[in-house]
């Protein structure tokens, strides 16, 4: 794995890397969290399947996944900050693509290429923060996932209007413009701050039962995230809602999963024992799934409010706990590129069900019932993480 050593301290200010690392997460989500605001246009546009659809989402989560599997690999080849300059220069191309590439066929690949940028960054940036800021890694974790909310819920936010302005291809091309900031910054905080050198590097867990449950109660997690994300909109617009108003909705849900994520990473380090907050935000997540089973016109504010914090404080919350299972930067690579890994191709299938179920039902009723199991099934699996569990990596 590459060995790195902070550089000088004056070459390079705190402030600008932990910006330059908020402003990656910002680039993470909008080439998934535009879609469902729109997809109503887009199908009418290409044509494209309510399947088909959902593997527009499905796509690059599970590329995610897939070359999460590889960050070992990645560290050694590329070294970690190029490798996530690398990241974000694909998703910036990804997104400007999609102005030429506006077909179905188009667009499912634009929607790989992105995810394979969006796991490079993922990848690599865990270990990136562990070896930097180890004291403060739970807190720069909640800022940099908190990073990823806030640009899904711009990107919720903004689409529907924007696209009338623009045209939807336009709009998702538009993104490539602060991913281009993201990688320019990057590289300026990094530039001074990192040098590279190749060396052995720590081994995928696959051995550890531990490794697979976090894994596992990471995939779930996400699960509920990509299935919001990708079907949310359409959900109310079958229900009557506008393109605009669902999109908003969205918008409003993401931003209420950024405040969670704030909130946890404020007070993440009065929690030694984590349980306590992941069964408060899965009860909030199941409470939010409810709220759309049961009456979704009229729960809708109460299910943004319900998801939202419950989604938002979960991501990072996972992300913590893997985290406090390893001590140095080479296993928190290892665990965190194992645990996404697998964790994203998880997390990749809900929203190809959903479409699925969505063809053949003409309602996302089910879907939602199907997630509720799924959280039932994390309360159990939470109630193994109890403080002080640690994880030996093998190098």
């Amino acid at each position: 794995m590459p060995s790195e050593r902070p550089a000088s301290p004056h070459l390079c200010s705190p402030a600008l890397l932990v910006a330059a690392i908020i402003l990656l997460g910002l680039n993470l989500r909008p080439i998934l969290a535009a879609i469902g605001p729109l997809l109503d246009s887009i199908q009418a546009s290409t044509g494209i399947s309510n399947a088909d659809a959902g593997l527009l989402t499905t796509v690059p989560v599970f590329a995610m996944g897939v070359c999460a599997l590889a960050g070992a690999q990645l560290q050694r080849r590329l070294g970690v900050a190029r490798g996530i300059t690398l990241g974000i220069a694909i998703i910036a191309c990804a997104c400007a693509l999609r102005w030429p590439l506006h077909g179905s066929a188009g667009l499912i690949a634009t929607a790989a290429l992105g995810g394979l940028g969006i796991a490079l960054v993922q990848a690599l940036l865990p270990s990136f923060i562990k070896r930097h800021f180890p004291e403060q890694a739970g807190q720069l974790m909640g800022l940099y996932t908190t990073g990823i909310m806030g640009g899904a819920a711009i990107a919720a936010a903004s689409a529907s209007p924007l696209a009338q302005s623009l045209g939807w291809n336009a709009l998702l091309a538009l993104w490539a413009l602060p991913a281009v900031a993201a990688a320019l910054l990057w590289r300026r905080a990094t530039a001074a701050r990192v040098e590279v050198s190749h060396g052995a590097g720590a081994s995928l867990p696959v051995g550890s039962g531990r490794a697979w449950l976090l894994m596992v109660f990471f995939g779930i997690g996400t699960g509920a995230y990509t299935l919001v994300l990708a079907w949310l909109p359409p959900f109310y617009t079958e229900l009557g809602w506008s393109a605009a108003d669902s999109g908003l909705l969205l918008g409003a849900l993401t931003l209420v999963e950024v405040l969670a994520g704030l909130f946890i990473s404020s007070i993440i380090n009065r929690f030694p024992d984590r349980r306590i907050l992941l069964f408060t935000v899965l009860l909030a997540v199941l409470g939010g799934l409810a709220c759309l089973i049961v009456a979704p016109k009229q729960l809708a504010l109460p299910a943004v409010a319900l998801l939202g914090c419950g989604i938002g404080a979960l991501f990072p919350l996972s992300l913590i706990v893997s985290m406090d299972h390893v001590r140095d930067p080479a296993g928190a690579g290892a665990l965190l590129g194992f645990v996404q890994g697998g964790g994203y191709i998880i997390a990749s299938s809900m929203p190809f069900i959903a479409g699925l179920i969505r063809q053949h039902s003409s309602s996302l009723a089910q879907a939602w019932m199907v997630m509720a199991g799924g959280v039932l099934l994390l309360l159990l699996i939470a109630l193994r993480f109890a403080p002080g569990a640690r994880l030996d990596i093998a190098r």
